[in-house]
């Protein structure tokens, strides 16, 4: 991951290493670059799309997408290895699955007030377990293309209380 990190900012991995003060440095900033790369990707998916369960399947599509690549398994791994300490790296990975969890909750309590999402435990604790059951799902199915992206849609409708249509599916 470091060599795809430093060829896409056009150095070598030895010339990227003086570029930073520390492996802390480092870090940090490959985590900036892993969450710029969602953003470019997956995150554009959930802003085109008007309503919120599309914005969460699209969510769920694009992050299965996403996570074929070693690339996003950095952010998991730095939050795992970090939690519940103080320490910068962890702080953000932590910052960034915060934001994450706080734009799903956002999605799923716009969902509820439209109908399209039914009645259930808070939006917050839905928005956990639609993120919980998205990694789990991505991290469990790697390497099985293209099955992991439907079944990456079907866990997160399934954890919404939703049900995927033939139109819904056909969509993709």
């Amino acid at each position: 991951m470091l060599e795809q990190v430093a060829a896409e900012a056009g150095y070598t991995r030895g010339a990227l290493y003086h570029q930073f003060k520390g492996k802390q440095e480092l870090a940090l900033a490959t985590l900036e670059w892993v969450l710029d790369t969602w953003q470019r990707e997956v995150g554009v998916l959930v802003e085109r799309e008007p309503e919120p369960v599309a914005a969460l399947l699209a969510m769920a599509r694009g992050h299965a997408v996403f996570c074929r690549r070693d690339i996003a398994r950095m952010a998991i791994a730095l939050r795992l290895e970090f939690s519940g300490q103080d320490h910068p790296v962890g702080r953000a990975a932590e910052d960034s699955y915060a934001s994450l969890i706080a734009d799903c909750e956002r999605l799923v309590e716009s969902g509820r007030a439209s109908g399209a999402i039914p009645p259930g435990p808070p939006a917050r604790t839905l928005a956990l377990a639609v993120v919980g059951a998205l990694e789990g799902a991505v991290v469990s199915l790697a390497g099985q293309a293209p099955h992991d992206e439907v079944l990456a849609e079907r866990a997160v409708a399934g954890v919404l209380g939703i049900r995927l249509t033939n139109r819904t599916e056909e969509h993709r």
